[in-house]
């Protein structure tokens, strides 16, 4: 069993460990070992808590079994949880911080020893905390769920926009600022039930009707928002223990994952309060009026795998732009086989990765590390938009929104105004799709219909492997 002094030594240990995690996070080249720090960080934390001097020996054995089923469940998700799930599965774990906050929060209210000694001044700030933890935990815990239907395609990622919407979130907020009052004031805890079970359902629903307000297109930043909200949640739970760790760990995630929310809206040209407010993301692109100049219009210029590899095989510099549809395809391997087979014969070969491309915070970066593609030849889309003039094909494979000209050329668009890959100033421009159906966001894409642009249309993986088997003869 560890002493108070050693869980002390080891939480400031894990401390120093999930900062260092967080640093090597920060760059590809040291992420893994960013991983591997914050592997014996928590190992480190859980240690100390399961076997510390807060757990008696009679409560051991009922931690230890659900160690094992929660231990269980997780190494078979690990397992069995293809790449392309990962977004889902980021928001279902954030839901799982959120709930963690709300049952903790409740069963330390309800518990009377839990608020022993707590008296005065000391009281009202234990159970603001508790009121706090379990508001946040609500919202990130009904949010995240919806972000997980969304994500996983069990929900339609249109918004819901509901008349009224914002006046119903004051509404929500009032009510939840009046019972919080009375949940203060509350003398036994049969009084306090009744306002904390109420501000609970009203956080559930204001989770809910949060992000169904949010479309497709903005899922990138609702996932690093509702990380961002885990994290607040997992501190709100530190302070109703009284428990350091939690409060320093909730505090760095939510920190980084409030940075993130605001450099992915960066990428997309939007504020965070547009985001929550919703809108972006429909299923189709609004009418624009006869004549408008930016209206795609034209027709498309198909090419075959053949054509696409006598191309490539011609080519001194090529950049892929790789999108949702290369991890729908699973195509990543594919595309290192062909990066490879292209280096080797002394091309110029990189990829260009835009903030937002795909469903979560660096889901590119992620499935190009899978496939082993080197992390030199991977740049992100600030450091790539001036050489396209001087490259002479780009593989688009998946994306679309990120790649759309519109977001520069038509003040009317949905994305008017988001940083995009440039890839149309390059020689040629080689997009890979099923059909022409528009993004994620719903909007159409000039790109399709410029000269310099060819479109292959089919399975990405499919289409790719007839391209390496080409270029290969």
């Amino acid at each position: 069993m560890f002493t108070t002094e050693l869980a002390t030594v080891s939480y400031i240990g894990a401390t120093i460990l999930f900062i260092l995690s967080l640093g090597g996070l920060s760059n590809q080249e040291t992420a893994l070992r960013g991983n591997l720090y914050g592997m014996i960080g928590m190992a480190l934390a859980v240690l100390a808590t399961v076997f510390g001097p807060q757990v008696t020996m009679a409560g051991l054995p009922w931690i230890i079994a659900a160690m094992l089923i929660g231990g269980s469940i997780g190494l078979y998700a690990a397992r069995t949880v293809q790449m392309t799930q990962m977004p889902e599965l980021v928001a279902l774990m954030h839901s799982m911080v959120g709930l963690a906050a709300m049952l903790v929060g409740l069963s330390t209210f309800i518990d009377p020893e839990a608020s022993k000694g707590f008296v005065g001044a000391a009281k009202s700030i234990h159970e603001m905390e508790i009121y706090i933890g379990i508001l946040i935990g609500a919202v990130t815990f009904s949010g995240s769920i919806v972000a997980f239907g969304k994500l996983s395609g069990r929900i339609g990622g249109n918004p819901l926009l509901l008349p009224g919407r914002h006046w119903l979130n004051l509404a929500g907020l009032l009510l939840v600022i009046y019972f919080g009052g009375a949940f203060m004031n509350a003398h036994t805890i049969q009084d306090g039930i009744m306002p904390l079970a109420v501000m609970t359902v009203i956080a559930l629903l204001f989770g809910i009707h949060m992000v169904m307000a949010i479309g497709g297109a903005d899922m990138p930043v609702v996932v690093s928002m509702l990380n961002s909200y885990s994290g607040w949640a997992a501190a709100a739970t530190g302070f109703m223990l009284s428990n350091d760790l939690l409060i320093v760990t909730g505090a760095l995630v939510g920190s980084s994952g409030a940075i993130l929310s605001y450099i992915m809206c960066k990428a997309m040209a939007r504020s965070f309060i547009s985001v929550i407010a919703g809108g972006f993301g429909t299923a189709s692109a609004a009418p624009k009026p006869a004549g408008d100049a930016a209206q795609p219009a034209g027709e498309v210029t198909p090419v075959s795998a053949a054509e696409t590899a006598e191309l490539l095989r011609e080519a001194k510099s090529v950049v892929i732009v790789p999108g949702y549809g290369m991890a729908v395809a699973q195509a990543q391997h594919t595309v290192y086989e062909i990066t490879k087979f292209l280096r080797d014969k002394g091309v110029n070969i990189r990829f260009g990765i835009h903030p937002v491309a795909g469903r979560m915070p660096g889901h590119m970066n992620v499935l190009l590390a899978e496939a082993k593609v080197p992390y030199d030849i991977v740049f992100e889309m600030d450091e790539l938009n001036d050489d396209f003039p001087k490259t002479d094909v780009v593989m688009v494979i998946g994306a679309n929104d990120i790649v759309n000209p519109g977001a520069q050329d038509d003040p009317t668009s949905p994305i008017a105004g988001m940083p995009v890959l440039e890839v149309w100033k390059a020689k040629t421009s080689i997009v890979m799709k099923r059909s022409m159906a528009s993004g994620y966001a719903g909007v159409d894409n000039p790109l399709f219909y410029k000269e310099n642009n060819r479109m292959l249309f089919g399975d990405a993986k499919k289409m790719l492997d007839e391209v390496l088997v080409i270029l290969k003869t």
